[in-house]
């Protein structure tokens, strides 16, 4: 076995990788109009199901479906007023989410993807206890696209659109208990061939996969992106490596993984074709068999899924910038690294620049959108989500409206977001700052008659040091111009 400091020659052992990536999509459910938001609320009600492997289309039951039913778990699935019989597995499926589709198709166009016309909506046997119905939804979209690396071109082999699992609360001995309101998510599955050749290149490729993204509509935060490793040496089978998935840690896991199973080959033993689970050190540890392809088989509930040329024509004419280039433009008007990263973050981009077109004030405007609502969650002591809720998209547009036509100044958007946070319908909130604008006004001229006949520079700073900091000195020379001149 190597030694940990120890060159490994990739090409001499025939090394060879393969990426699977899945992306929750910022969409409805996939088959229903259920919410794709995860609750901390205690769940409403639960229900029971076990779980039973049975053959796919070849008539064979496969080997990683049967693993599971030998565990005879019981399975106990938490929901809530939001969950629907779609997700209890009680009525057939909706159609598919168009939007979800759409994203989909983007992301498809950008991997340089051929996109099948019309594709057929699979079920993929699946009695972990992850999905209610023992079945996993999943349309393969496209195929045949490619991204090039600093080491050459590396194939995509297909992208699916799937739903998501159920999100697991607890695994016991002989009971594992989920909850639905992951299930059903809008999930993007892009499978690369194996065409990496050094832990690097694997590297690159995630990063590059990932840019492009993040350049879509996709859900953002810890769990809403899963990535897999398919790998193998000459004398070996395929392995695959799940939860290989933080950027950090990935050459040092393939390593870890490829001096085991030389390991395994210095001692004449087989390297077993299975699914094994990224460790923290590097390391991975055996998971279960590897499943086949015995567990897909049509989806009987749903139409063939049809994309027309008008379609894929609209989404190629409508494609997102890539997000590299979106964070060097709004790092040209004024933005930090750091906001740009939280903007893009919490997907609020779009809505950014349609407040944008109302006033051109970005950086306000950002703080309006990102930094105001947190300071006002912790001063409320409130979560971020109840702030939000209050300072909705309309509420943000009307209060920009208003400081555009003067109504309240910069220094007193805070205040109005605060008053509108606790209740106060947005325009006496608005007229609440109106009036201490008015207050303002009335401090500048005080302090005008006490002391006549200095210039404006003197009365900035009695009006600055009077008002400590409460409103900005182009404010404060504005107000004094308009009342010297009158």
């Amino acid at each position: 076995m190597p030694e940990d400091n120890e060159i490994i020659d990739y090409d001499k052992l025939g090394f060879k990788a393969g990426l699977e990536i899945h992306q929750q999509l910022d969409a409805k459910k996939l088959f229903c109009n259920c919410p794709s938001i995860l609750l901390a609320e205690k769940p409403d009600f639960t229900i029971k199901r076990r779980l039973h492997a049975v053959a796919g289309e070849s008539g064979e039951i496969d080997v990683a479906a049967r693993h599971e039913a030998e565990k005879e778990r019981e399975f106990i699935y938490e929901g809530y007023d939001t969950t629907c019989l779609v997700e209890l597995d009680e009525m057939p499926p909706y159609e598919i989410n168009s939007e979800a589709l759409k994203i989909c198709l983007q992301i498809a166009v950008m991997l340089n993807a051929r996109i099948f016309p019309i594709a057929q909506i699979m079920r993929k046997t699946v009695i972990d206890g992850s999905n209610t119905s023992g079945f996993q939804r999943t349309i393969l979209i496209a195929h045949d696209g490619w991204v090039i690396t600093k080491s050459g071109r590396v194939g995509i082999q297909s992208i699916c659109l799937e739903e998501d699992a159920a999100r697991i609360i607890e695994r016991q001995k002989e009971k594992s208990i989920f909850r639905l309101d992951r299930l059903g998510i809008p999930l993007i599955e892009i499978a690369t061939e194996p065409d990496m050749k050094t832990p690097e290149q694997v590297k690159e490729v995630a990063l590059y996969i990932g840019k492009i993204l993040r350049s879509c509509k996709i859900k953002r935060g810890i769990g809403t992106i899963r990535q897999d490793l398919n790998l193998s040496i000459r004398k070996g089978n395929r392995i695959e490596i799940k939860g290989f998935q933080e950027p950090s840690m990935m050459v040092q896991t393939i390593n870890s993984e490829i001096k085991r199973q030389i390991n395994l080959l210095n001692k004449k033993e087989i390297i077993r074709s299975e699914v094994r689970n990224a460790l923290p050190d590097g390391t991975t540890e055996f998971l279960r068999p590897m499943p086949g392809a015995d567990r897909m088989y049509p989806e009987t509930d749903l139409p063939l899924l049809k994309i027309s040329r008008d379609m894929l024509n609209d989404v190629k004419k409508n494609l997102p910038q890539l997000i590299e280039d979106v964070e060097k433009e709004l790092g040209k008007i004024g933005l930090s690294e750091e906001m740009i990263k939280i903007l893009l973050k919490q997907n609020k981009l779009d809505e950014f620049k349609e407040l944008l077109e109302i006033l051109n004030e970005p950086i306000l405007i950002a703080k309006i959108l990102l930094v105001f609502p947190k300071e006002i969650a912790s001063h409320e002591k409130k979560t971020l989500n109840e702030i939000e809720e209050k300072l909705n998209k309309d509420v943000i547009t009307f209060v920009i409206e208003s400081l555009k036509t003067k109504k309240i100044s910069k220094e007193n958007v805070k205040s109005v977001l605060e008053k509108i946070s606790r209740g106060e319908e947005p325009k006496r909130a608005v007229e609440f700052g109106k009036q201490d604008n008015i207050i303002t006004e009335e401090a500048v001229m005080k302090i005008i008659k006490e002391k006549p006949n200095l210039s404006e520079n003197a009365y900035m700073g009695l009006v600055m040091k009077e008002m400590k900091g409460k409103i900005s000195g182009g404010e404060v020379m504005e107000i004094i111009r308009k009342l010297l001149n009158k």
